[in-house]
């Protein structure tokens, strides 16, 4: 017994040890190297998730992991956790999984260990079906341990990948992601990067001027600005970390734990639910532009429209809101840019935001006001075919109730792509105002009765009379609801109301795809 006492004092004592060992270094140099995050406006891995998680709920998992490596000096320095917090807690009672990589160890870059923390919250999230929230801030591989930390982040993209679709992922990009880092971010469902100190890049500045000659910053290549508006890589852009965290926790109000549950569901006293206002927000000139976002704004419950990718592809607007308390994912074109036409960038980010809904049990409400796919060669030569049919493959693949409202413009292939009832849309509502025909009442009669046009004593009075005749026959939606493409003609104040209504109808829809292992979406 007494020897048996003795070595449980001694495991006990080189416990000890190590663990004052940790403390020391991480009050000594490490709270140096904390000292230099808070000088450069950034959190420590703790303090994010502290404002992340709700009080007291955080559970920390590997906390005593260290790096196995000895080479090239990293036998000297062992730290616990390895550079990577992780474990699981609770965002306004809902559980979630979360890591945060910590710069001040190693730069928080990924070794064999720091791979194994990460891949082992993935999978418990999705054997308990909550989502998994990464807060990335890393250097990239551990280079001293060369093809292990490689190893480690594929993976990580391996888990991603299974994980896609089944709970949803969520990456914060709090400082540097470079490399092979950023492909797992990429793979997740939302990213938010904060201003001036958030980057992302598969090559960085030095290497591109190397091989490219050409100068450029880390912020102006892979910062959140750039990837908010050009590449349209990050979905949210904050100004700093406590924003964003709290941009993270507001999203995350709005979606279901995994694709076996719905999303959570406010309380809601039914009204008045007429909105007058609305039938003031379409101009009577159809050329003259609009905010889309008004429209919104007044159809779903007051303060609850969430933007995402609100800074790219601006001729599109996506985001989450509720209808009578339900969450509800949003999509509409934009007449306030570019006339509301569909583009590859607009495509792209209309289609992916469908497909996350669709993935988690999110209804889709889709506002219509399209006056078809922008022409020219930029768009040809960089595949507006292909990139345009991925949202058209997204609605049609999209099992979630679906409510299309046209509110004006719907012209050509746009008007089928955009949840039309000929791909699988519930029901189609359209205000008096909208035009459905297969383009512009000024076009068509152009290439109608050009004969007639030319040979007439007054081409330009002939033109107006035909465009008139083309608007009375085509350019309202009456001969669509004739054709029952079109369920129903309503005033734009009876929106909300009608909107209500259809999606509590609408709430126990069932729809199967045909047996596949998968389709092959135009990627």
């Amino acid at each position: 017994m007494s020897e048996r006492k003795s070595q449980s004092e001694k495991l006990q004592e080189k416990f000890n040890e190590l663990h004052k060992k940790n403390e020391e270094a991480l009050l000594g140099g490490g709270a140096r190297r904390t000292e230099q995050q808070h000088a450069k406006g950034k959190l420590t891995a703790r303090e994010r998730l502290h404002l992340l998680l709700d009080p007291g709920s955080f559970e920390e998992l590997g906390k005593f992991v260290m790096h196995r490596s000895r080479d090239f000096g990293l036998d000297k320095e062992h730290y616990l956790g390895d550079g990577v917090v992780t474990g699981y807690g609770t965002i306004n009672g809902r559980l979630v999984y979360v890591f945060s990589q910590d710069f001040t160890v190693f730069g928080g870059s990924l070794s064999e260990t720091h791979a194994e923390k990460i891949v082992k919250i993935i999978d418990l999230a999705m054997k308990n079906g909550a989502p998994v929230i990464g807060l990335n801030d890393s250097g990239g591989a551990r280079i001293q341990e060369g093809v292990v930390s490689l190893g480690g982040y594929a993976d990580i993209f391996y888990r991603n990948v299974m994980a896609s679709g089944v709970v949803p992922q969520i990456s914060a990009v709090m400082g540097p992601c470079a490399g092979g880092a950023v492909y797992s971010p990429a793979i997740t469902d939302f990213i938010f990067m904060v201003e001036n100190t958030s980057f992302m890049f598969v090559t960085g500045p030095n290497v591109v001027k190397t091989v490219t000659h050409e100068n450029v910053t880390a912020e102006e290549l892979g910062g959140a600005l750039t990837h908010s508006t050009r590449s349209g890589v990050t979905h949210f852009a904050s100004t700093n970390e406590a924003e964003c965290i709290r941009e993270i926790r507001h999203l995350m109000s709005y979606l279901p734990q995994s694709c076996e549950d719905e999303a959570p569901r406010l309380p809601y006293e039914p009204g008045n639910e007429q909105r007058p206002s609305l039938n003031e927000v379409v101009p009577a000139n159809p050329n003259q532009p609009y905010d889309m976002r008004d429209i919104i704004q007044q159809v779903v419950d007051e303060g609850t429209f969430l933007e995402a990718h609100k800074n790219f592809a601006e001729n599109i607007v996506v985001g989450f809101a509720r209808l009578a308390g339900r969450s509800i994912g949003i999509v509409g074109n934009q007449p306030a840019a570019l006339a509301g036409v569909l583009d590859i960038d607009a495509s792209v980010k209309g289609a992916r935001f469908v497909r996350f809904c669709d993935s988690f049990n999110i209804p889709l409400l889709v506002l219509e006001d399209v006056p078809g796919f922008l022409p020219g060669t930029d768009q040809e030569w960089n595949a507006i075919i292909t990139n345009g049919a991925k949202l058209l493959y997204a609605f049609s693949e999209a099992t979630v109730p679906r409510v299309t409202v046209i509110t004006r413009k719907a012209y050509g292939g746009a008007y089928d792509v955009m949840n039309s009832k000929h791909i699988g849309a519930d029901l189609n509502y359209a205000w008096p105002t909208a035009e459905i025909a297969v383009m512009g009442a000024k076009g068509a009669a152009e290439i109608i009765f050009r004969k007639e046009i030319s040979e007439a004593t007054n081409p330009e009075e002939k033109l107006n009379e035909k465009v008139d005749e083309y608007t009375r026959k085509f350019a309202h939606p009456y001969r669509a609801a004739h054709r029952g493409y079109i369920d129903e003609v309503i005033y734009p104040d009876q929106t909300r109301e009608k909107l209500i209504r259809a999606f509590a109808m609408l709430e126990n829809k069932v729809a199967t795809l045909p047996k596949k292992k998968h389709g092959n979406i135009p990627l």
